[in-house]
C-alpha cells in the first residue's frame, strides 16, 4: 500500500509540473512577443497601429487595420462554410454511417489533417482560383477572400470533425435508450438529446478550428492575392467583398520577416501580439459560452 501511494504521489507530481510547464511557455511566450514589439510602441502612436489601415514601412505608415479585417473576415468565412460540413460529417460518423462505412471514411477525414498546407496552396492556385475568376465580376482576379476562405474551410474541417466526433460518441447511450423510448425520432434524438449533452465538445472542436484558420499562413499568401488592401465590394453588390484581394496578419508575418529591420521588424512583432490577443479572446468567449449553456441546460 505504501509503495502505491508513493507511485500515485509521483504521478500526481510529474502531471503537475507537466501542467506548469505547459503554461510556463505559453506565458514565456507572450512575453518574448511582448518584449520584441514594445521598440514599436514607442516609436509608432497608437491611433496610429489600429486605427489606419496604410501599411508602408518605407514611409513609417504601420496601419495593420487591414489586415486585420482581411485575418477575421478569411476566418468567418472558413467556419461559415466548413462548420456545417464538419459537424454534419461528426454526426454521420458517429451517429448514422455503419461501422464498415465508419473504418473507410473517418481515415480519409483525418487524412487531409495530414496534408501540408502548401499543398492546400498549391491546390488552391491550380483549380480553385481560376474557377472563381470565372464570376463575371470586374476586377475579380480569383485571388481574394473566397477563395482563401474555401481553402481554409478544408483545413479545418478535419481538426472539427474528430473532436466533434469523440465529443459525440461520448454521450452515455442510456440518453439516447432513454429518448427512442419516449417516442423520439433518431433525428429528434441527435438534435434534441445528444448535440446538446455534447456542446462543450463541440464548442472545443470549433475553437481549435478557429485557431488554426487564424495562425494559417502558407495557403493564405498562395490564394489570398496576399495585397495590404482594405476589404471592401469590388461592385455595388456587398458580397463582392469576398472577391477582393486581402493580407492576412500572418502572412504579413511571413512575407516580411526576411528583409525587415528596426521599427519595421519590431511592428511585425505587433502584428503576432495582436494574434496572441484574439485566440485569447476566443478562448475566453468559448469557456463562457460554455458556461452559459451548462447554466442554461
Amino acid at each position: 500500500m505504501q509503495q502505491r501511494f508513493i507511485v500515485e504521489k509521483g504521478v500526481r507530481y510529474v502531471l503537475f509540473v507537466s501542467a506548469m510547464i505547459s503554461i510556463i511557455i505559453v506565458f514565456m511566450i507572450g512575453l518574448f512577443i511582448l518584449k520584441e514589439a514594445l521598440p514599436a510602441f514607442r516609436a509608432v502612436p497608437f491611433e496610429d497601429i489600429f486605427l489606419k489601415n496604410v501599411w508602408r514601412p518605407g514611409q513609417e505608415q504601420y496601419g495593420i487595420v487591414a489586415m486585420l479585417a482581411g485575418s477575421i473576415l478569411v476566418t468567418i468565412g472558413a467556419i461559415v462554410l466548413g462548420l456545417p460540413l464538419a459537424l454534419g460529417s461528426a454526426i454521420f460518423l458517429a451517429e448514422v454511417a455503419p461501422r464498415s462505412v465508419v473504418s473507410v471514411f473517418r481515415p480519409m477525414v483525418q487524412l487531409l489533417g495530414g496534408i501540408p498546407s502548401v499543398v492546400y496552396g498549391l491546390f488552391g492556385m491550380v483549380v480553385l482560383v481560376p474557377l472563381v475568376r470565372r464570376i463575371p465580376v470586374p476586377g475579380n482576379t480569383g485571388f481574394g477572400l473566397l477563395a482563401a476562405s474555401i481553402v481554409l474551410a478544408v483545413m479545418i474541417l478535419p481538426t472539427i470533425t474528430s473532436i466533434a466526433e469523440d465529443a459525440i460518441r461520448a454521450v452515455p447511450q442510456a440518453y439516447r435508450n432513454g429518448s427512442l423510448a419516449l417516442g423520439a425520432t433518431k433525428w429528434q434524438t441527435i438534435t434534441h438529446v445528444v448535440l446538446p449533452s455534447a456542446r462543450s465538445g463541440i464548442v472545443a472542436s470549433i475553437i481549435l478550428g478557429v485557431g488554426r484558420a487564424l495562425g494559417e499562413t502558407m495557403a493564405m499568401i498562395m490564394v489570398i492575392g496576399n495585397s495590404v488592401l482594405m476589404p471592401s465590394p469590388l461592385t455595388n453588390n456587398p458580397l463582392t467583398l469576398w472577391l477582393r484581394q486581402a493580407r492576412t496578419l500572418t502572412g504579413n508575418i511571413a512575407v516580411e520577416n526576411a528583409y525587415a529591420t528596426g521599427t519595421h521588424a519590431s511592428m511585425l512583432f505587433v502584428t503576432g501580439v495582436v494574434l496572441y490577443i484574439l485566440i485569447m479572446i476566443v478562448n475566453i468567449s468559448a469557456r463562457f459560452l460554455i458556461r452559459k449553456g451548462e447554466v442554461t441546460a
